[in-house]
């Protein structure tokens, strides 16, 4: 698949503040932060890779998957953020080492699947994060919340026991498979400054 047939293929992100659907170009492949930028948004869920303290495994990458949301759609922070429970087997291993991986894929939305890719082609999308996860409060608090509970809205009925907090993960590198000749790279500055996506008139 070349640039311009890609270049034309759509999502439709529900935009949560009036409940209409807006059709949502992806970026061309040489626009790569901005493609980075649209994978974060347009996935609800990524797999995060901790360095796990559980004895049998210790010192190991043990991956497990996570809800997340840079923003409500239509939104984009770029951030990703998470509720999470100390409960978690994850966030026990965060909570010695917070260094993570996050890693997200077009496969998880209906693009791959209507271009007919497999999620392993190079043209289905992904991206890979690097950086460490952290605790916020405050205002960014309630910005997390609003961007997880608009798209997950099962979380405000998860168990009031379980000590739920938000956090976010902190970017250090991006790494983009989007095209043919392996993983582009985009620093986080590259990445928070670019624009994810152009609504279509």
């Amino acid at each position: 698949m070349n640039a311009a047939p890609r270049f034309a293929c759509l999502l439709l992100l529900l935009c949560a503040s009036s409940g209409s659907r807006i059709r949502i170009r992806i970026p061309p492949h040489d626009q790569v932060a901005r493609v980075a930028r649209f994978v974060a948004h347009a996935c609800d869920w990524a797999s995060m890779a901790t360095i796990s303290t559980r004895e049998s495994v210790a010192g190991r990458p043990i991956a497990n998957v996570f809800s997340v949301s840079d923003g409500p759609p239509g939104s984009a922070s770029g951030v990703p953020y998470m509720f999470l429970t100390s409960l978690d087997v994850s966030v026990r291993d965060l909570q010695v080492n917070p260094a993570a991986s996050l890693s997200m894929s077009l496969a998880q939305t209906q693009f791959c699947q209507d271009q007919g890719l497999d999620p392993q082609s190079p043209l289905c999308a992904h991206i890979i994060l690097s950086g460490s996860v952290m605790q916020v409060n405050g205002t960014e608090a309630e910005f997390a919340k609003n961007a997880l509970f608009s798209r997950h809205p099962q979380m405000k009925d998860w168990p009031k026991d379980h000590d739920w907090f938000f956090a976010k993960f902190n970017i250090t590198e991006v790494w983009v498979l989007d095209y043919f000749g392996g993983l582009k790279t985009v620093s986080p500055d590259e990445y928070f400054k670019a624009t994810p996506y152009f609504k279509d008139p």
